[in-house]
């Protein structure tokens, strides 16, 4: 990771800087932005007054609205020896993402530039980017997900008045989920000093770690000539631990080892990360600087032990996480990026999958800072299309290009633990797709052999038979769990890992009867059951993964589509409407945990006690009839009672896969009043209760803020959970209010998500129906210090009102 030194003026949209420091990295954030296409739009005298003012990081689709007629895909499908059609409306989020969008923005640079390199650099830009300089071409990158930078030194001038424009394309049927459109993620302006050090030039590796010493090797490009590299090491606390002079040259590459005393290794339990200043030097004068974080640990795979972190097997307890952030759309933001972590890190939860491309700068500086292990990945085609215009019209002219920007941009994150070259590639079939997947997993090896590779494979059979699979350094099944024990027999690896796994459905506290196992099963309220027993036509339950994860030493972790519900991909209504948004979730699309949270959290996190019940208990209608209910908990036994009365002891065994994890009281019968558990330890002690209550008539609004300080920098969140209740408080499970959200004070409102993937009302508008009783509302925080105030109001309703404070 780069720590750079940001200079942000932004005055009527121009980012001015200084030659104070060898180099000066400025992020270029205010633009101007039209979806009209005008090519002399490039042009340094165009007029762009009538153009809206936008903040970069910007997702231009995410306003909406929807519309079952974007980007609507038809897929065919074969069943019953015949092809059939199948229309899916919401599979890109039904949101504008199509089409072409232009930015522009100006900023200054030195007087003086002869002796200086100007680049600008892209962490994402969605998609087909043609970047113009004062009316030239600077490049142009079609991967919306890949990082670029150009040189344009020979395009820019001294002084004012220099412009930078950019056109982006979204072409229809080119995703199978919401994809986000624009400068969706950071846009930096660098300047330096001729001789420097090169873009992504430093590789820093820790090849040997003991409880004494580690051995820091680092490789840094460099250009120029007569050049020397003062290092520091610093700690955790910032005090200087190392230093090393290095004056030897290796063609482009200046190569030095430094010895670590004592290093505390990183680690998901353990995050402590280091810091390298690297000054370099022209003929003795100081002429680039950069501080570059890593970590120290180990990593090893291996037939015996499966995969070692710091010399201890340890399994992957992962998700994969799509890069929307639900209504914020596509526009990275780090205190979103931190929330989903908090979130993620509470259930146990000790790995991230960033599926099906690369992730975000800001996501892997907090999963360094907050510890998780990634698995980075790449792409969601090869050669072979899954869409008609997705990344198999760019595979063959920039598959190459990209891996290496990917590696060679993240490689210094010690929380990236493994590539992955692709997700379910249809290239998995025949000896054309064996080749491509060695020649990517070759270039990976070149740019960084210090990590293995893997895809996620979906056709098992036909890679145990081709050798596809044999050849990746992990083999990733993604579903398949039948299959499981014949690919450990038929792989060399001697290890098997679930890199996308359960793919279970459910919408937030809905609850459907009979309860019963189902694959692919629909309702025409086009929402999922919260029993957890639903799945797809691919997919599984959690629990059938669980039994592999526990039994098997061989099988090393897995990844669980997926910890949050994200825009598109509404399966199993993906041909219904209006649906719009996954039910894949562990959490929904506003962060809130749906029931399947506390069975993953009773298994995975073993620090604390989980004890949870469902459904909740308000049947109107259902008086005197079966309404099982589950309870996920990390104890081993537990008692219900409804109204006081014993409904009877469960204890978890290995009878069938669901009592193994699951205590069920299938007979139930529903009265109004109140269910209560209690959990029991292995020596049959009692050690922890809850309970759930039939709510009244909802009565008012409680809000609950994740934070109640933020940061002044006119980017922080802050995310209020609000929840309609009875007089008593109890929760009103069925509530579907209206609520009004208004914001006053040093913070301003950013967006209201119910999750409900039924929903079309807008997220950025401040008015929208509880969902099951609950919503959130996001706020960000402006530039200047102060008080602020949320209230929401609904009607019939006591509303809710919340303070926060703004800081320095």
């Amino acid at each position: 990771m780069r720590n750079r030194i940001f200079l942000l003026v932004m005055v009527l949209a121009i980012a001015s800087l200084t030659s104070a420091q060898p180099r000066v990295v400025t992020g270029l954030t205010s633009w101007k932005f039209t979806r009209n296409d005008d090519l002399s739009a490039s042009v340094p005298g165009f007029d762009d007054s009538s153009w809206q003012s936008v903040t970069v990081p910007h997702d231009w689709a995410i306003y909406g609205p929807f519309d079952k007629e974007i980007d609507k895909q038809t897929v065919r499908i074969v069943q019953n020896n015949e092809e059939q059609a199948s229309e899916k409306t919401g599979r890109t989020g039904a949101l504008p993402f199509t089409g072409t969008g232009w930015y522009r923005t100006t900023f200054s640079l030195p007087g003086e530039l002869s002796s200086k390199q100007v680049l600008i650099t892209f962490d994402g830009a969605m998609s087909n980017a043609r970047v113009f300089v004062n009316g030239k071409e600077a490049g142009s990158r079609p991967y919306g997900y890949s990082y670029f930078w150009f040189d344009i030194s020979n395009l820019v001038k001294p002084g004012d008045g220099n412009v930078v424009a950019v056109r982006l394309e979204n072409l229809p049927f080119s995703s199978r989920w919401y994809p986000g459109a624009g400068l969706y993620r950071k846009v930096n302006l660098i300047v330096k000093d001729q001789s420097s050090f090169a873009h992504w030039g430093h590789f820093i590796t820790t090849p040997f770690v003991s409880d004494e010493t580690a051995r820091v090797n680092i490789r840094s490009r460099v250009q120029g000539e007569n050049l020397s590299i003062r290092t520091l090491i610093r700690d955790a606390g910032g005090n200087i631990i190392a230093e090393n002079q290095c004056t030897t040259r290796f063609g482009d590459d200046m190569i030095q080892d430094i010895a670590i005393k004592n290093p505390r290794r990183w680690s998901p339990e353990t995050p402590v990360l280091y810091t390298a200043e690297f000054s370099l030097y022209a003929n003795g004068e100081l002429c680039d600087s950069e501080t570059v974080r890593f970590g120290i640990r180990e990593i090893r795979y291996s037939a015996e032990k499966g995969f070692e972190l710091n010399g201890q097997p340890t399994k992957f307890k992962g998700v994969c996480l799509h890069h929307d952030l639900g209504p914020l759309g596509a526009a990275v933001n780090r205190a979103a990026l931190r929330r989903q972590l908090t979130i993620l890190k509470d259930l146990g939860c000790n790995a991230i999958r960033s599926s099906h491309n690369m992730p975000s700068m800001e996501q892997l500086e907090l999963c360094d800072e907050m510890g998780f292990l990634f698995l980075a990945e790449s792409f969601d085609e090869w050669k072979l299309p899954k869409v008609e215009n997705g990344y198999n019209l760019y595979f063959d002219d920039w598959a190459e290009k990209d891996v290496e920007n990917l590696v060679r941009a993240t490689r210094n994150h010690p929380c990236i633990v493994m590539w992955s070259a692709g997700n379910e590639v249809p290239d998995q079939w025949g000896s054309a797709g064996v080749k491509r997947a060695h020649w990517l997993q070759e270039v990976f090896h070149r740019e960084d052999p210090t990590r293995p590779v893997t895809v996620g494979m979906d056709q098992v059979k036909a890679v145990m038979e081709s050798g596809f699979g044999a050849l990746l350094d992990v083999p990733g099944l993604n579903y398949r769990t039948q299959l499981y024990e014949e690919a450990y027999d038929k792989f060399p690896q001697g290890f098997v890992l679930g890199s996308e796994t359960a793919s279970t459905v459910s919408s937030r506290g809905v609850y459907k009867f009979p309860v019963v196992k189902a694959a692919g099963v629909t309702y025409p309220d086009r929402q999922c059951s919260s029993y957890d027993l639903e799945y797809c036509n691919w997919s599984n339950i959690p629990e059938e993964d669980f039994v592999l994860q526990d039994d098997k030493p061989w099988v090393i972790g897995e990844f669980v589509w997926t910890g949050f519900d994200y825009l598109g991909e509404p399966t199993p209504y993906d041909n219904y409407w209006p649906s719009r948004s996954s039910y894949f979730g562990i959490c929904d699309l506003a962060g809130l945990p749906k029931d399947r949270y506390y069975l993953y959290r009773s298994r995975w996190n073993q620090s604390e006690s989980t004890l949870h019940i469902l459904p909740h208990w308000n049947w109107p209608g259902r008086e005197g009839e079966v309404t099982p209910v589950f309870v996920y908990t990390g104890y081993p036994a537990a008692e219900l009672f409804v109204n006081g009365k014993s409904q009877g002891m469960q204890r978890k065994h290995n009878g069938s896969v669901l009592n193994r994890y699951r205590l069920m009281w299938n007979e139930v019968t529903y009265e109004p009043g109140t269910l209560k558990v209690v959990a029991y330890d292995e020596a049959g002690k009692p050690v922890a209760e809850a309970a759930v209550h039939t709510a009244g008539k909802p009565y008012r609004i409680v809000l609950e803020a994740d934070r109640t300080t933020l940061a002044a920098d006119g980017e922080d969140l802050c995310y209020v959970t609000a929840t309609i209740v009875d007089k008593e408080g109890n929760p009103c499970p069925l509530a579907d209010n209206t609520l009004t959200a208004v914001v006053s004070g040093a913070a301003g409102f950013r967006a209201l998500c119910n999750g409900d993937a039924t929903s079309l009302e807008l997220f950025h508008l401040n008015r929208m129906k509880a969902f099951n009783g609950k919503l959130v509302v996001t706020l960000q925080a402006g530039s200047k210090p102060g008080p602020a105030t949320l209230s929401l109001t609904a009607k019939g309703l006591k509303a809710g009102r919340i303070e926060l404070k703004v800081g320095e």
